[in-house]
């Protein structure tokens, strides 16, 4: 077992959820239950699944825990790339996030490597 609050990568994906959260707090209403819903949903599924990886009893487990938390940035890192399109963010915030969620995915695929 890890202590998860310790962990660089989970820190980053608390961190991109405040963010991801006041980023969308500005977008359309009639986004609430839309990408608003999701792209939070996602962001906060990076974190939870760290998390809850780092409870489990064996690397195999928590591999696959972070497997589903790589798979919420990916999901994250494609709203970001609709949002831009639909213009509910810059190109300039655009590359700002896709920084912070490549980071992090640089980071489960790391700490996921080391545990294999």
């Amino acid at each position: 077992m890890h202590n998860f609050r310790e962990l660089k990568v989970w820190q980053k994906a608390r961190y991109l959820y405040k963010d991801i959260y006041l980023l969308t707090k500005r977008f359309p209403k009639e986004e609430q239950f839309g990408v608003i819903s999701q792209m939070r949903r996602s962001t906060h599924s990076i974190a939870s699944n760290i998390s809850e990886g780092c409870g489990r009893n064996t690397d195999k487990d928590l591999c696959r825990f972070l497997d589903m938390a790589n798979g919420s940035s990916f999901e994250l890192e494609n709203d970001l790339i609709l949002c831009s399109d639909v213009e509910l963010i810059t190109k300039e915030e655009l590359k700002i996030f896709e920084e912070k969620v490549k980071e992090i995915q640089r980071m489960i695929f790391s700490f996921r490597k080391s545990k294999e």
